[in-house]
């Protein structure tokens, strides 16, 4: 990816529990190769999350006129929904590790996102830290130590957001006319990459492109450049 393309300002949002320092870590590199200018948002904690981030789309929009929106993980899913809602705003979609498609019901990130919400409301943000940090890798363990404590008290209030929003359903993806990148992590039990390539067959003009979590962990823009490659492919019009 060295071309640059004649695209708006990118704005990326970060997952639940996330922030703007690690969706930097991971699209500002490959973007930044393409000369896409690129926002990221920082979370506003608590129970107003989705709709901060919303209104964050908006004032960009207003400013830039269309927007590539995207995000990783709930971030995805709040940027495919502001598109579906503004498709005359939105020029792109890139969208990393979408985790569940229409109603939350039974999918691992909602049931993970409620169970470490309890905890955090029961135990305490430090407790909370300390029992996560011990079941994931370094690189994980790392982002929650940096990103949970700037959630502090609107924690747990942020994840029951994510955990009960319904991401859009397959037929409003299918309404949404605009290319669009999926990024998906084949070794991810909790964003499984079948629910990424079931969002890039219900776009019309998407391709999914697909890494690990342990490539994740090592280089976290191979998720970045996952997700652009796929929108590339998606804007030449390629075949899936």
């Amino acid at each position: 990816m060295t071309s640059a393309i004649p695209a708006p300002a990118a704005v990326l949002l970060p997952g639940t529990g996330s922030d703007e320092v690690f969706v930097r870590s991971v699209f500002a590199g490959p973007l930044g190769a393409l000369g896409v200018p690129l926002h990221t948002p920082a979370p506003v904690p608590g129970a107003g999350l989705a709709e901060g981030f919303l209104d964050e789309l908006d004032r960009l929009a207003r400013r830039h006129g269309t927007l590539l929106a995207g995000g990783i993980s709930f971030g995805a899913h709040l940027a495919a929904e502001w598109a579906a809602a503004n498709p005359g705003r939105c020029a792109g979609l890139l969208a990393a590790l979408p985790a569940w498609h229409g109603e939350p019901g039974q999918a691992p990130a909602a049931q993970s996102a409620t169970l470490t919400a309890d905890l955090v409301a029961a135990h305490g943000v430090s407790a909370a830290l300390a029992q996560a940090e011990a079941g994931s890798p370094p690189w994980l363990a790392a982002e929650l130590r940096r990103a949970w404590p700037r959630h502090g008290s609107g924690l747990a209030a942020g994840l029951r957001v994510a955990a009960n929003r319904p991401a859009p359903a397959l037929e409003a993806l299918r309404g949404l006319d605009v290319p669009a990148g999926i990024g998906a992590c084949t070794d991810d039990p909790i964003h499984p990459a079948a629910v990424a390539r079931a969002w890039a067959q219900a776009l019309p003009r998407a391709h999914c492109a697909e890494t690990t979590l342990a490539a994740l962990g090592a280089d976290p823009e191979s998720l970045g450049r996952a997700t652009v490659l796929a929108f590339l492919r998606a804007r030449a019009g390629r075949p899936r």
